[in-house]
């Protein structure tokens, strides 16, 4: 197979049985596709010794049993399959489009005013043009079923809070550095609540126990409190509200 050489990551140890493959020093759309294309990859090639991976922002985390393959002999096969595609451009397949409502403001979203005054707009322009963004899922993480999504253009450039919210309900939508992220379980936080979600993205009973993973999209939609609390009973009852379609690679 012809090798194709355009991309060349940075191998770090990460202690004595895993090898850290950063794809890039900076947050970044194509790099962050380059992460979730070759996790994929690295998970259906079936490299022996290899125990899982986990995929980040920027690059992917390989752990393995060093009984079974040295670090030198891993390094080896990770590049050779680095090597063979250009992961920067290689299109997506298998990837979905979440189509997710949000309840914006009001006691879902106590931020949301001090948001649009940063961003000089009213509360329902804020809303629309988040509304808009196709959200890329940039990686999970944090806690289970926590989804960072991005990148907003830069005006969304909020900074984080200057004090760490000590608690925030499952399901809220918070914005920060161009980025967006939803929890699935109440967690501490410093970022700005826009809103929230009566969709879980955590479900310890299902296998497997997330819905929305790395390398998918979301587009959020607004709903009122009266259809929140509708769409709540739902989740409770066990219905699913929020909607997925495949993603068409691109030509």
């Amino acid at each position: 197979m012809t090798e194709v050489n355009r991309i060349d990551p940075v191998f770090k140890n990460a202690g004595d049985s895993g090898v850290i493959i950063e794809f890039g020093s900076t947050l970044d759309l194509s790099i962050n596709r380059a992460v979730q294309l070759f996790d994929r990859k690295l998970s259906t090639v079936g490299i022996s010794g290899v125990i899982d991976t986990v995929p980040t922002l920027r690059s992917v985390l390989v752990r393995f049993d060093p009984l079974q393959i040295s670090l030198d002999e891993l390094v080896a096969e990770l590049k050779k399959l680095i090597h063979q595609s250009d992961w920067t451009s290689t299109t997506a397949e298998n990837f979905k489009r979440w189509r997710i409502p949000v309840c914006y403001g009001g006691e879902y979203g106590e931020d949301l005013d001090e948001i649009a005054a940063w961003l000089k707009l009213s509360a329902e322009q804020v809303i629309e043009e988040h509304c808009q963004f196709v959200h890329t899922v940039l990686t999970l993480g944090f806690a289970p079923g926590f989804y960072y999504l991005g990148l907003m253009p830069d005006h969304w450039n909020l900074p984080r809070l200057q004090k760490i919210k000590p608690h925030v309900p499952a399901g809220s939508v918070s914005v920060a550095v161009c980025q967006t992220v939803v929890t699935s379980t109440p967690i501490p936080t410093g970022w700005r609540t826009i809103g929230r979600t009566p969709f879980s993205n955590f479900a310890v009973v299902s296998d497997p126990p997330v819905s929305v993973v790395s390398g998918d999209e979301v587009v959020f939609y607004s709903i009122n409190k009266k259809e929140y609390e509708a769409l709540s009973l739902a989740v409770q009852n066990g219905e699913s509200i929020a909607t997925a379609t495949a993603i068409e690679p691109s030509a």
